[in-house]
């Protein structure tokens, strides 16, 4: 496997046990209800980013040895530790602009807004990342790394590492915390980023040091009489990671095919973010919230025991996520690949039926059928009897018990029961 792989296997314990602590803290100190659908999508979308990752499902269109093999001017001994701290500074300053710029230009912003779609502010929803970048456009970024000659492995290294440490801030049950203010992004002023408000909307871009918003002038500090409002101003009333990813690169698209514009046609992908053709915007509105009274969160009802079988999956799919890592050195890389693709696929499935959708239930059929047969015709799942003994029967009943509560509980709780509210997408049971 990876180094990124590798780096997961140790991470992964890590964030589900904060996870679960701050669940306990809500659940026993604060006395709050968790919304667990919102927490099992924040979930699914982190488990659709690692899959992609390390499986380089994307497209290399230069790659980093290449910068660094024909431009690197610097050659550093070999255990020389400045290659890392240049690397993390540089990473967080060059991480800084990127991130401004995914806010600030439409097209960008395609590559960020499942970060943003959560309605709530917790530790799951640092997990809402990315799967719609298919180049390593981003690549360029460390043109002045490749110059300064850091090696590749470097890169390998502090990557992941300033990637994971901005897991901790994500929630709402840590205040300021004094000197630290001064130079760290704080939960704090992650909240202030991640908040809709007109009076919080596009600060705080800064991913470690938050020395460089208070640079470059976006900074915000939090304000007692300003509670944050989470989400974002056209919602996305959907908890399918993949809907979520490619959302607003389709309503560009539909734009740009609809205005009569040449120039609109043009212009819309380098626009400010949200910007519309006015023909287009005029015939085809798109519901956005103007002030915060106006949200409605997407909270569609759900029986106990859909919930019940919702985490269940959830639970049973990260375990066959970290048995493909487990396994990742053992098997074949076109297995390696089908079993990604197919987790992929039933991750599809299993939160379009979330959203009470008929193709939820078909993908989510196919898929649990597709595993089931695996482990009839091989009788076996990935070599999974040489940790569980005769696992794959286990892997197969699943499924088919899985595919068969779908079908139960779509025609018996989603199908007859199900109304959407056309402008705020805020479904109920009727």
């Amino acid at each position: 496997m990876n180094t990124y792989g590798n780096m997961l296997l140790i991470a992964m314990p890590i964030f589900l046990a904060l996870i679960l602590l701050e669940l306990a803290y809500e659940l026993f100190i604060k006395k709050e209800k968790h919304y667990l659908i919102d927490g099992i999508s924040s979930l699914t979308s982190g488990m659709t980013n690692i899959l992609k990752a390390t499986l380089g499902l994307s497209i290399v269109v230069v790659s980093y040895p290449w910068f660094l093999s024909h431009l690197s001017l610097v050659t550093w001994p070999q255990k020389s530790f400045w290659p890392y701290i240049i690397t993390f500074v540089f990473m967080d300053f060059s991480g800084y602009w990127i991130h401004r710029l995914q806010h600030r230009v439409n097209f960008f912003w395609t590559h960020h807004l499942v970060h943003h779609s959560s309605e709530e502010f917790n530790l799951p929803c640092a997990l809402r990342q990315q799967i719609s970048i298919l180049t390593n456009i981003y690549s360029l970024s460390f043109l002045p790394l490749a110059i300064l000659g850091i090696p590749h492995e470097v890169l390998i290294i502090v990557g992941p590492i300033h990637l994971f440490a901005q897991f901790w801030y994500h929630t709402r049950h840590i205040g300021r915390l004094g000197f630290l203010e001064h130079i760290l992004v704080t939960p704090s002023h992650h909240r202030v980023h991640h908040a809709m408000n007109d009076l919080y909307m596009d600060k705080n871009y800064s991913q470690i040091f938050i020395i460089w918003d208070k640079l470059f002038g976006t900074f915000q500090k939090e304000v007692p009489h300003e509670p944050c409002v989470y989400g974002m101003r056209r919602p996305a009333r959907t908890w399918n990671p993949f809907l979520i990813n490619f959302k607003h690169f389709w309503l560009m698209l539909t734009d740009a095919w609809r205005t009569r514009s040449w120039k609109d046609k043009l212009r819309i992908w380098f626009m400010p973010t949200g910007w519309r053709p006015a023909d287009v915007a005029q015939k085809h509105p798109v519901f956005t919230i103007r002030h915060m009274s106006e949200l409605v969160k997407y909270r569609p009802a759900y029986s106990a025991a859909f919930q019940t079988f919702a985490l269940l999956h959830l639970i049973v799919t990260f375990l066959l996520l970290s048995f493909l890592f487990w396994r990742f050195g053992e098997i074949t890389q076109r297995e390696a690949l089908t079993y990604g693709i197919f987790l992929l696929v039933n991750i599809f499935g299993f939160t379009s039926l979330l959203d009470k959708t008929w193709y939820g239930l078909a993908v989510m059929l196919l898929s649990c059928a597709y595993a089931a047969g695996s482990c009839i015709s091989a009788a076996d799942w990935y070599g999974i009897g040489i940790l569980i003994p005769r696992g794959h029967i286990l892997v197969c009943a699943y499924y088919f018990i899985a595919g068969a509560l779908s079908l139960w509980f779509y025609f018996t709780e989603f199908r007859a029961h199900t109304s959407i509210h056309p402008s705020t997408g805020a479904a109920s049971q009727s």
